[in-house]
């Protein structure tokens, strides 16, 4: 019996268990098995049987974790033309591995993720994904919804934001005066905002009183552009080149899959530009890309009055999020010398990104 490491979360497995989830769900014998170099929480595995390729999906984050993602692809498979792993198929029970499980198709196409790939792309091959990465965001908003909220998975159902939001400090939701209740889009996002920034300076020194004023003023800049005059549509939070697959085709690059949905939620379609036009900043100096991705979009879904204030608002929230998971772990992902404002301003101002 083969058993083989795959990584620190899921441990060693045996071809046994594999072949095990398999026949639980009629999915041919398993001939294959590797796991997936990419992500960065070691949670998946790739399988070939006699039936096909597939992902093997374990350990989860959360109990939540699978139901959600099942949730949206299932919304996005009915709904919209975006290639996502369907069907997603939950095993509860931990007999097997010890964890629950899922297993679901593998998405044909390259791996972005991949140096080794990225490597072999010219320059006009990335502007071109970046551009169908664009119209690929824009297939994906098509999944609307009559207001802005979560999925929960212990009702099965979505819900408004809520003050409750284990995202959200105690402290911010006293201070910006939030009654119980459902927040609004608006709301929830400020408030999101504040506590992540909140939450850096209990790490360490990084955060200082200058980037708190500098958070304030990107909020007060926004005043008039961030509100609820849109139409809710999926917001993906993690839209970006490691959650996807692309494919070429007579000539033509195209999205060819779309996975890791546990983020998701119902909101403002502008908030899913802000992951992959930083990941496009770091790559691309020139920010041809971030340029081409961006405007792909906005040709397709013109945007409403004070989009360059929301976009500024949508990435700082996108920063912090990375920032404060980056001083809760004590990573050296960047210069540690650099205070939010330092790391985080080049990414907010969108003037600088379309400016030719």
């Amino acid at each position: 019996m083969t058993i083989r490491m795959y990584g620190k979360r899921l441990g060693q497995i045996s071809d046994e268990q594999l072949q095990m989830a398999l026949t639980r769900f009629n999915l041919g014998t398993l001939l294959h098995a590797e796991p997936v170099p990419f992500g960065l929480f070691g949670q998946n595995i790739f399988l070939t049987s006699t039936q096909g390729a597939y992902v093997l999906r374990g350990s989860p984050h959360y109990h939540w974790q699978f139901p959600t993602e099942q949730f949206f692809a299932r919304l996005l498979h009915e709904r919209t033309q975006v290639p996502v792993p369907w069907p997603y198929q939950i095993d509860d029970a931990e007999d097997i591995f010890g964890w629950c499980y899922v297993l679901m198709p593998r998405m044909q196409g390259l791996q972005l993720e991949s140096p080794e790939i990225e490597n072999q792309l010219s320059m006009e091959d990335k502007r071109a994904i970046a551009h169908v990465l664009g119209e690929n965001l824009v297939q994906m908003q098509e999944l609307k919804w009559s207001f802005a909220g979560e999925y929960h998975a212990e009702t099965n159902t979505v819900q408004p934001f809520e003050c409750t939001s284990a995202l959200i400090s105690p402290s911010q939701i006293e201070a910006m005066h939030i009654q119980p209740g459902p927040l609004t889009h608006r709301e929830y996002a400020l408030a999101l905002i504040r506590s992540f920034l909140e939450r850096s300076r209990t790490h360490n020194q990084r955060t200082t009183d200058t980037d708190c004023v500098w958070v304030e003023m990107l909020i007060a800049q926004a005043e008039d552009a961030l509100n609820d005059d849109f139409q809710p549509c999926f917001v993906m939070q993690d839209y970006k080149l490691g959650n996807l697959v692309v494919m070429q085709t007579e000539g033509r690059w195209h999205v060819s899959g779309l996975f890791d949905l546990m983020t998701g939620s119902f909101g403002d379609g502008e908030t899913d530009l802000s992951r992959a036009t930083a990941i496009y900043i770091e790559k691309d100096a020139s920010l041809s890309l971030a340029r081409e991705f961006i405007q792909a979009y906005i040709r397709q879904r013109p945007p409403r009055p004070g989009f360059a204030e929301r976009f500024a608002v949508y990435m700082l929230l996108d920063r912090l999020i990375i920032w404060e998971f980056a001083q809760r772990n004590n990573t050296d992902w960047w210069d540690q010398r650099l205070s939010l404002q330092e790391w985080a301003g080049r990414y907010t101002s969108l003037q600088a990104i379309l400016k030719e």
